[in-house]
């Protein structure tokens, strides 16, 4: 069986664009007033379960697009290169084994001098290097999700100057002239 990674991209975006498809078709139903809103973190969420980098462009966080499809590069580019000598591998080790002396000259230069044991070696090598890829694209697909959802949350965040800690000395009996209280001023 041969992976690609165009058609394992391909297939999980078929995959999750249904799934949105069939939630936005379930919404239809009669209204319910007791539905709640989808927060801007299940938005951005779903987004980046898609394509990834749509839920930071959807939280503006537009700088964080590069640097998604950048760390998403880092396997995808090593899942090709293990496929491509998986598929090097695999063939020359079937020509050696079976005696095809017809497609011997279709053998890799490189894969040439090797013995038929470290041809299966090497093939099985790059066949988990290639499964490692696939999961490690995952993980960075799920992280980007993660990353987005956190934005979301964050998105509405209230930092502005109303929100105070303050530390203000007092006193109170002769016996102990000094102390400090900590007043958290909400508002103004």
């Amino acid at each position: 069986m041969k992976f690609h990674g165009k058609n394992c991209f391909l297939t999980w975006g078929f995959v999750l664009l249904c799934l949105t498809t069939l939630s936005a078709q379930e919404s239809k139903l009669p209204a319910d007033t007791t539905k709640k809103v989808k927060s801007d973190a299940a938005k951005a969420s779903i987004r980046s379960a898609i394509l990834p980098g749509l839920g930071q462009a959807f939280n503006k966080k537009y700088w964080k697009i590069p640097i998604v499809y950048g760390v998403l590069a880092l396997p995808v580019s090593t899942f090709n290169y293990n496929s491509k000598w998986y598929d090097r591998t695999r063939f020359a080790y079937s020509v050696r084994v079976n005696r095809d002396t017809a497609s011997y000259s279709k053998i890799a230069p490189e894969l040439v001098p090797l013995s038929n044991e470290s041809l299966r070696l090497y093939r099985n090598e790059f066949r988990k290097n290639m499964d490692f890829s696939i999961l490690g694209i995952l993980v960075v697909w799920g992280l980007n999700v993660v990353d987005a959802a956190v934005d979301g949350h964050l998105r509405k965040f209230n930092i502005n100057d109303e929100l105070s800690l303050y530390i203000k000395p007092y006193t109170t009996q002769p016996q102990n002239p000094l102390g400090f209280s900590a007043v958290l001023q909400i508002g103004k």
